[in-house]
């Protein structure tokens, strides 16, 4: 998309990164931006900033602090064990965090005229968090433009997709070695395949064996 400005909403970890380099390919111009809410693995942000320098891309901290002060859960509390029960978002889901953050994104797209916004939210591994829902981005996108009288466009590469295909997303971009030795998505803070025992480690390590087969297979 030539002249066009996107931004992206980058935590550092896998699903992120691999939309950072999809806006890079579709993009003139990219500007990254990643949020402080406490969260509990607080390196991802240094990892957000190395991945940043690495890939010479503009990026832009917001300190969103009071989100944590609202939702005490396992995502913001250390000493909340991570727990996911049949039924119910499991408990590292952080009420409204995905509407502030594309709320703000949007601020910060309207500041320095970019009409483009990327998150890497996806319904098919969504693990039960109802703000990664198509319907609710959706809904966002309406209310976003309406609210600013802008006409920004949320663009979400990964909702239809399912971790081996994300992977294969990244190989696809050129990135998968990238993705997979530099990224965060441990909930412990273990950078790269992490410590293998988290949810999110689990899904993401399903998720890498699964295109790897496939892949050894074709």
């Amino acid at each position: 998309m030539k002249d066009q400005k996107a931004v992206v909403v980058f935590s550092g970890g896998q699903d992120s990164t691999t939309c950072l380099f999809w806006a890079l390919k579709k993009f003139d111009e990219v500007v990254a931006v990643t949020f402080d809410y406490n969260q509990r693995h607080h390196q991802e942000i240094e990892v957000a900033k190395e991945i940043a320098a690495k890939l010479n891309v503009e990026h832009h901290m917001l300190d969103m602090s009071l989100l944590s002060q609202l939702t005490p859960n396992a995502l913001t509390r250390n000493h909340i064990k991570i727990e996911e029960k049949d039924g119910e978002p499991p408990n590292t889901f952080v009420p409204g965090r995905n509407l502030l953050f594309l709320s703000f994104a949007a601020i910060l797209a309207n500041q320095i005229g970019a009409k483009h916004i990327v998150t890497g939210v996806c319904e098919t591994d969504f693990s039960g968090y109802p703000d990664c829902r198509d319907v609710f981005i959706k809904s966002c996108n309406v209310t976003l433009n309406l609210a600013m009288d802008d006409q920004f466009v949320i663009h979400t590469p990964l909702m239809w997709l399912d971790k081996a295909e994300t992977w294969e997303l990244a190989d696809k971009l050129g990135a998968f070695d990238f993705v997979r030795e530099n990224t965060l998505t441990c909930y412990n803070g273990i950078i790269a395949d992490g410590c293998g025992e988290c949810p999110a480690c689990q899904l993401r390590k399903r998720g890498l064996d699964q295109y790897l087969q496939q892949k050894g297979g074709v």
